[in-house]
């Protein structure tokens, strides 16, 4: 009989690569993990994985294995929905991993609507980066997301993991405002390449923000001069202030920023956009303690004062 603790094992050394990299997302120690694959190994009878310098990977039979293991991990979060639906929980904590602007668009609303309709489920959130939520979903660390999606991200037709859209932003761009194309009454920028010869100020590689910035770069034939780095849109847009370079910053992180040194312009035609979605393993969409934070999230992403990032 294969133990299901040791299937956990089996997805996280899958998703990190490394035992090392696995028993820490797991709290284990890597003796542990292994000796965990090793019984997994001698309950299968066959060989899951192949151990090499650069690290672990999956054999045929362990590829195979995993396949189920998505399916069966996902039938004990439901299981669990189940159970605590019969036991009636409505009250319990929920955890929540958000980058810092969907936590102001939609997680704090969402925690407002759910003290009026569900005053029995808390909700303690925690600030992470678009990319790392995920993991931390996976790693059974959090028990919802909201991420943004980004080059690698988990796909929506990924096993392990349940989305539900929440909301899309355009990227607008900031100019110094003596920048030629900083004039309040020209027209929208029609073209992302007539900035190709600018500085630019962005994210650092690994913020998914900085995909979207250079990838809407490289659609417009260019790639972006990156001569200033920072994650927190406030230094991006106090950088564009002192005419350090230009900037796309997504729409909600503009808000209570102060603008008074850069012209903010939409970008013509098909602007860059960030999606933003909440994310949970598969099957636990249906517990009763994260059903309705989800509701939630999903309510307030569509209340009228979103409308404006959409």
């Amino acid at each position: 009989m294969i133990e299901a603790r040791r299937l956990h094992i089996l997805r996280a050394v899958a998703d990190h690569r490394t035992v090392t990299a696995a028993a820490a997302a797991l709290y284990l120690t890597p003796s542990a993990v292994s000796q965990q694959l090793t019984a997994l190994e001698q309950e299968t009878g066959h060989r899951l994985v192949d151990r090499g310098a650069r690290g672990v990977r999956l054999t045929p039979a362990g590829e195979i294995l995993l396949r189920h293991t998505h399916a069966v991990l996902a039938q004990l979060e439901r299981a669990d929905a189940e159970l605590a639906a019969y036991h009636s929980g409505a009250a319990g904590t929920v955890t929540v991993a958000a980058f810092a602007t969907g936590i102001a668009l939609v997680v704090a609303p969402a925690l407002a609507l759910l003290a009026a309709e569900a005053p029995g489920i808390r909700v303690r959130v925690q600030d992470a980066e678009g990319d790392a939520s995920l993991p931390m979903v996976l790693d059974r660390h959090v028990d919802v997301a909201v991420a943004v999606e980004y080059r690698g991200a988990p796909g929506a037709d990924d096993p392990r993991l349940t989305r539900v859209p929440l909301y899309a932003e355009p990227f607008d761009a900031v100019l110094p405002l003596g920048h030629p194309l900083a004039d309040p009454d020209l027209p929208p920028l029609a073209e992302l390449s007539a900035l190709a010869d600018d500085p630019w100020i962005g994210p650092y590689p690994g913020n998914p923000c900085h995909d979207v910035v250079v990838l809407a770069c490289e659609h417009a034939g260019f790639p972006p001069r990156l001569e200033h780095q920072s994650d927190d849109f406030r230094a991006v847009v106090a950088l564009a202030s002192a005419g350090a370079g230009v900037a796309l910053v997504p729409r909600s992180a503009l808000r209570g920023t102060d603008l008074s040194g850069v012209v903010v312009r939409p970008v013509g035609g098909a602007a860059p956009t960030r999606r933003v979605f909440a994310a949970v393993r598969c099957g636990a969409e249906e517990h009763p303690l994260i059903s309705p934070v989800l509701a939630a999230l999903g309510g307030a992403a569509a209340a009228p004062g979103t409308t404006g990032v959409r």
